[in-house]
This record gives structure tokens, C-alpha cells and sequence, in this order.
């Protein structure tokens, strides 16, 4: 008999644990983010990887690479990932991320030269490629659709307390004059995945991919557990199960494979390609608003703010701090605003004052005599960006790609939200340190304007996820037009078709779509045989 330790906890208990476990694998994703804004700056590092000498950068450009080469290997990481994930379960693939996490950070610590430290990055990228798609669609899948929200909230606080630890690290090393100084902060990043390793074989598995996977009873009695030890014929949780029920059917529809889903092939109605450019797009929305700037270049930026180099690494440490008690408020707004109003806010407010803090570094230049009064409004802005980043764009980009997709394949559409993230941040952190280089001040006036053209691509196509079952999210996109107000009213309109049952809604549209299918695949049959009847008589009258 299989040994599962899980059986002997209480359920809330349980159900803390599989969160607290899934925080750990996100302070890994955050601290690995947080360190190369301080290794990027030790001498020791500079000359090992040839980026320049004496502590001096000469080459942003490879300094940007070295970073940006971690996320082309969570390119490729997201899909196999999320392929592995739907196929052998969560539990597996957040193993194999971890080995692979495991063996480039290694690396990474015991790097000799740039080509050590950019294979190193790449395999480190392909773990969290794995873990970046599998965790939030894990935690999605796990909480019930009316506290998602604050559930993922509550787990992502994670991310952020691994920058900051990644920082403070740096801060409590800035004197060492060792190798010591950025070897050991790389060397690390490996202890939350060694715990991740030695802990996930103990954890339930995912109860929605168990229904997925044909394993019903199993899957019965570990969502019994984590609802709070019901009993096994409580109504809620046969409803629940009933939801799940629906999807086992179209598990293996071609419309799921990832090259179908990338185009949206053989999807019909539920326009999965569509779903694809929500997910990859809100992803590299959020990167391209400037946070990267702020967590993986703080160092530079406050420099650029005439604060000194030690001040600027306190302030940095601060800064991602303030990361943590955003995403902490964010689990009291996120399930009440919603999706779209929180995008709305996040958005405007980042934008507005990344607008300010360049335009208050380009005063602290013109007026050198005020320079630290200008340098300390213009840190302030990047403190009041950082919170409410964490509070709105953060959650929301990592929650909605888990949210679009249906049961069958909710990994694998969360890998193209993960590749979105991998686009996003690799662009960003290539051409940041140019950036800085050349425009100075004014990169920040050039994300504030990201942010603000970000705008109206939430309010025309990304709909409202808040408070609809994982199952019933189908229904949210079957218009012919992308635009929210068409997705909208088709939705009204087929949940009154249904008299307001949700799980009808869901079944009439699946049998519509096969109805669809259906019918093209007897006009094509009878296209052929048409076609080779006209060849047959063309042929006798010969």
C-alpha cells in the first residue's frame, strides 16, 4: 500500500501545507530574479564572466545577456513542463524543475567563465520553467473559485520575500572583498529546491488532474481532505466533483495538442488560440512596465538618483520589501475588485509615477545644489510603484493565465503565460542596461508609458475571471468577435438558455462544438466521395 502521510493531517492543516509548499517553490522564482541585481555589481563576478574590470562594467549589453539568458531557457522549460504536467502529474514535474533548478544553480556558484554561467542560467531556466507553469496552476487548482484569488495572493507573497532575501543577502556581503562575495549568493538559490525535493513526494496530488487522469475516487478523497475533512456524500463536494466530471470526456481532443492550441485549431466556439495571446500577452504587459528595472537594476537606478553606492543597496533591499506588504493587501482586494478594476488601477498608478520619478531625476541633474531632495521624491515614487505592483499587475498577470484555460489542459495553457513571462522578462533585462546607458532618466518615462498604453488592451479584450468556476470559464469566450462586450452578452445569453445551470451551459456548448465538428466532417466526407465519383465517370466517358 502506498505510504501517504497526508491521510493522517487535518484538512485546513493540509491544505496550509500545499500553499506553504508552493511558496517555497516561489521564493526560489524570486530570489533567483533578486541576485543578479547584486552579483551584476561584484567585481569578482565582473571579471570572471568578462564583463568588464575593476568592479567597472564595460559591456552592458553581455550584462544584459547573461541575465536575459535565463528566460530563453524557461522558454522551452514552460512547455515541456506543462506538457509533463498534464501527462504525470503536478507532483512530477515540480521534481524535474527542481533537479534541474538544483543542478544550474550548482553551476551557476561554481561558474569559471561566461559560457559556464550562461549554460548554467539556461538549465537553471528550464527548471523554473516547470515550476513557473505547474505552481500557480496547482494553487488555482486547489482553492475554490470565490478565495482563488486571495489564496494565490497569500502563496505569492513568496516571490517577493525571495527578492528581498536576495538583497538583504547582498547587503550583509557588500564588504567582502572574496569570491565568497557572489558565489555563495548563487549557491544559495538551491536550498529552497533541495527542500522542494525532499518534501513533494509527502503532498497529495492535484485532485483536478486526478479527475483528469481517470483516478475519480482518489481524487474524491484528497478534495475531501483539503475542504476541511467532509464527508465523502457531502453535496458541496459531489456538486464539485460533478464539475470536474464534465471535463474527463474531451480530455483527449486533438483541439488540446500544443501546436492546435497555439493556432486554435479544432477549437470552435471555445477559441483556444485566442486564449493563448490573452495569456502570453497580460504576461509581457507586466514586464514591460518596468518592474524588472526596479528588481533586477534597483542598484543602478538609485545610483542614477545621486544616492551612494551603499545608501542605493539599502534602499534596493527596502524597496522589494515593500513588494511583500503589497501582495500581502492585494488578498483583500483582489477577490473584491476583481481582475479588470485592479489591472485598471495597477496600471495607471505605475504609470504615473514612473512618469514622476524620471521626470524628478532629470530636475535632481538641472539642479545640482537640490540634487538630494530630488533624488529622495524620486525613490519615494519607486517605492509607491513597487507596492502597488505587487498589489495588482503582479497577482493578476500570474493568477489569469491559470484561470482561462479548461481542467483538461489548465498546465499546459498556463506553460504559454509562462512563456509570455519568459518573453517579457528576457527582452526587458537584454536592453535595460542599455537602456540606462543611453536614455538615462527617461527609461522610466518609457515604461510610465507602457503602462498607460496598456490601458485599453484590458478594457476591449481581457474579461472579468472573478468568481467563476474553473469549469465555467468555457463559456466567457464563445463570441465570434475578441472584444469583452460581445464575449459578454453571448455568455448572458447562453447561461439563460440553460435557465442559470452553469454545468448545462457548459454541456450544450461542448455538444454544439461536436455538432460543429460533426457536420464538417460528413460535408468533407461527402466532398470526397463526390470528388471521386466525377473521377470515375470522367473515366468511363474516356
Amino acid at each position: 500500500m502506498t505510504f501517504k502521510p497526508w491521510r493522517h493531517v487535518p484538512g485546513k492543516a493540509l491544505l496550509w501545507l500545499l500553499n506553504l509548499f508552493s511558496a517555497i517553490a516561489l521564493i526560489f522564482e524570486g530570489y533567483n530574479q533578486g541576485v543578479m541585481g547584486f552579483v551584476n555589481g561584484s567585481a569578482g563576478y565582473i571579471e570572471a564572466v568578462g564583463l568588464g574590470s575593476d568592479g567597472v562594467v564595460t559591456n552592458s549589453t553581455k550584462q544584459g545577456g547573461l541575465v536575459a539568458v535565463y528566460y530563453f531557457g524557461a522558454m522551452f522549460g514552460c512547455f515541456i513542463g506543462g506538457w509533463y504536467g498534464d501527462r504525470f502529474g503536478r507532483k512530477k514535474a515540480v521534481a524535474v524543475g527542481s533537479v534541474l533548478a538544483l543542478i544550474g544553480g550548482v553551476l551557476q556558484a561554481a561558474s569559471q567563465s561566461s559560457n559556464m554561467t550562461i549554460c548554467a542560467r539556461v538549465v537553471c531556466g528550464l527548471g523554473i520553467g516547470f515550476i513557473n507553469t505547474i505552481i500557480p496552476a496547482w494553487i488555482s487548482e486547489l482553492a475554490q473559485s470565490h478565495n482563488r484569488g486571495s489564496s494565490f495572493a497569500l502563496v505569492f507573497c513568496a516571490n517577493y520575500v525571495g527578492i528581498v532575501i536576495a538583497y538583504w543577502l547582498g547587503y550583509g556581503l557588500r564588504n567582502d572583498t572574496t569570491d565568497f562575495k557572489w558565489r555563495f549568493p548563487l549557491a544559495f538559490q538551491t536550498v529552497p529546491v533541495i527542500i522542494l525535493l525532499l518534501t513533494v513526494a509527502f503532498l497529495p496530488e492535484s485532485p483536478r488532474w486526478l479527475i483528469a487522469d481517470g483516478r475519480r475516487d482518489e481524487a474524491l478523497e484528497i478534495l475531501a481532505k483539503i475542504r476541511g475533512d467532509r464527508a465523502l456524500s457531502d453535496p458541496e463536494l459531489e456538486h464539485e466533483i460533478s464539475q470536474l466530471d464534465v471535463i474527463v470526456a474531451n480530455a483527449k481532443h486533438p483541439r488540446y495538442s500544443l501546436i492546435n492550441m497555439s493556432f486554435g485549431r479544432h477549437s470552435g466556439l471555445l477559441h483556444l488560440g485566442r486564449r493563448v495571446s490573452l495569456a502570453v500577452g497580460i504576461m509581457m504587459m507586466m514586464e514591460w512596465t518596468g518592474i524588472l528595472a526596479i528588481t533586477v537594476y534597483a542598484n543602478t537606478l538609485f545610483q542614477q538618483a545621486g544616492f551612494s553606492a551603499e545608501k542605493a543597496s539599502w534602499l534596493s533591499g527596502l524597496c522589494n520589501t515593500f513588494g511583500i506588504i503589497g501582495t500581502a493587501a492585494s488578498i483583500f482586494t483582489i477577490d473584491r475588485f476583481g481582475r479588470r478594476k485592479s489591472l485598471y488601477f495597477g496600471f495607471f498608478i505605475q504609470g504615473a509615477v514612473l512618469m514622476l520619478s524620471g521626470g524628478l531625476s532629470r530636475l535632481g541633474e538641472e539642479h545640482p545644489n537640490n540634487s538630494g531632495a530630488y533624488g529622495a521624491a524620486a525613490a519615494a515614487m519607486v517605492f509607491i510603484y513597487t507596492f502597488f505592483f505587487a498589489q495588482t499587475v503582479l497577482m493578476i498577470a500570474f493568477l489569469y493565465p491559470t484561470e482561462i484555460w479548461p481542467q483538461e489542459v489548465r498546465a499546459r495553457g498556463n506553460s504559454y503565460g509562462v512563456f509570455g513571462w519568459a518573453v517579457g522578462c528576457g527582452t526587458t533585462t537584454l536592453v535595460i542596461p542599455s537602456m540606462f546607458s543611453a536614455l538615462g532618466w527617461k527609461t522610466l518615462v518609457v515604461f510610465g508609458c507602457f503602462n498607460f498604453a496598456s490601458l485599453p488592451l484590458v478594457y476591449f479584450f481581457f474579461p472579468e475571471t472573478l468568481g467563476r468556476s474553473l469549469e465555467e470559464v468555457n463559456l466567457l469566450f464563445t463570441a465570434k468577435s475578441p472584444f469583452v462586450s460581445s464575449n459578454k452578452q453571448e455568455y448572458e445569453r447562453r447561461l439563460r438558455d440553460a435557465g442559470g445551470d452553469v454545468l448545462a451551459a457548459e454541456r450544450s456548448l461542448l455538444a454544439e462544438i461536436d455538432g460543429q465538428e460533426t457536420a464538417q466532417k460528413s460535408a468533407s466526407d461527402e466532398e470526397i466521395a463526390a470528388t471521386f465519383k466525377h473521377g470515375r465517370v470522367t473515366e468511363d466517358l474516356k
